[in-house]
């Protein structure tokens, strides 16, 4: 057993075999884009540097699963099953009859077991979650909360226009249906010290997830955000390569030993940002390393849970 406990031990422990995630944008948009809570979105996005060139908005369901398992399947040659995940902007942010008909598209591709659906917050309601909670009887439904701070002060600064208290809500709205769920945290956000960071841990260890994904802040070129640290460093906290690690362990050690832990860190490909502070290095040796820096430490997952910091 390992020293943390893997996402992807889990699918291969509960299903046998690995599920690749096939990234699907369905054209949704974000309340913080359009208007209804505010403009301009989060301050640090720009989609296109995390999701993949083969998914685009307005290419059918069907063809972006089938052209996105053809690009998977070049990597993962064994792969069998995929999950179809949308990950652009909110994608519970529209009515009912239109993610129904989303949804069980990509559920009617012989080769999608699931799927998987970033959104906010502030995208969900009794209706959504009902149905949702009906497909699950049937397919693998994981819904992935983009909650990125704990602090309210921080999602203010970042307009994520939500409040901590709206993904308390969601997420134990979602438990109660026994649908499974993930949470996306981010690390480095202007305004919050280590110690702020460090607070992430009680609050997610008292939230009903099955799983957590976490992402070191990486300035995005053309964003809100890169101007701000431009003009404001010193409010933001940066990582070397070595101090993440020691960080990620320290945050590892204090997080409840059920929880999933599905990524550790972010890649966002170099045409994207200004600098390369850790290199090229994969998400793969970030794991690797991560694994090593665990086992000098003679530490693992859940070791000082409840504990404070020595900060």
């Amino acid at each position: 057993m390992g020293r943390y406990n893997s996402y992807i031990g889990y699918f291969r422990a509960t299903y046998g075999e690995r599920l690749q995630k096939v990234v699907i944008d369905a054209g949704f948009t974000c309340p913080n884009r359009d208007g209804r809570v505010a403009t301009g979105g989060c301050t640090y996005c720009d989609n296109a540097a995390f999701h993949p060139g083969y998914s685009t908005p307005g290419i059918p369901i069907y063809k972006q699963i089938d052209e996105g398992i053809t690009f998977h399947r070049v990597r993962y040659r064994k792969a069998e099953k995929f999950l179809a995940y949308f990950q652009p902007y909110s994608n519970t942010y529209a009515p009912l009859d239109r993610l129904r008909r989303i949804y069980e598209e990509a559920l009617s591709h012989p080769l999608v077991a699931g799927i998987v659906i970033g959104t906010r917050p502030d995208c969900v309601d009794d209706a959504i979650l009902d149905y949702l909670a009906s497909l699950a009887e049937k397919h693998i439904v994981i819904i992935e909360y983009g909650i990125e701070s704990c602090h309210d002060r921080t999602l203010a600064r970042i307009n994520r226009g939500h409040t901590f208290a709206d993904a308390v809500r969601a997420v134990e709205m979602t438990a109660s249906r026994g649908i499974r769920q993930g949470a996306h945290f981010i690390f480095g956000l202007p305004g919050e010290n280590i110690a702020d960071m460090m607070e992430y841990t009680e609050a997610i260890n008292r939230l009903p997830l099955h799983s957590v994904k976490f992402h070191q802040l990486q300035i995005v070129k053309g964003t809100a955000m890169e101007k701000e640290f431009a003009s404001h460093p010193d409010d933001f906290v940066t990582f070397s390569l070595d101090g993440y690690l020691d960080f990620m362990t320290d945050i590892l050690e204090r997080l409840r030993p059920d929880l999933y832990i599905e990524r550790i860190a972010g890649e966002v490909p170099p045409r994207f940002v200004n600098s390369t502070p850790w290199g090229l290095i994969r998400n793969a040796e970030l794991i690797r390393l991560l694994e090593n820096r665990l086992e000098e430490r003679d530490t693992w997952q859940g070791r000082l849970l409840g504990k404070k910091p020595a900060l």
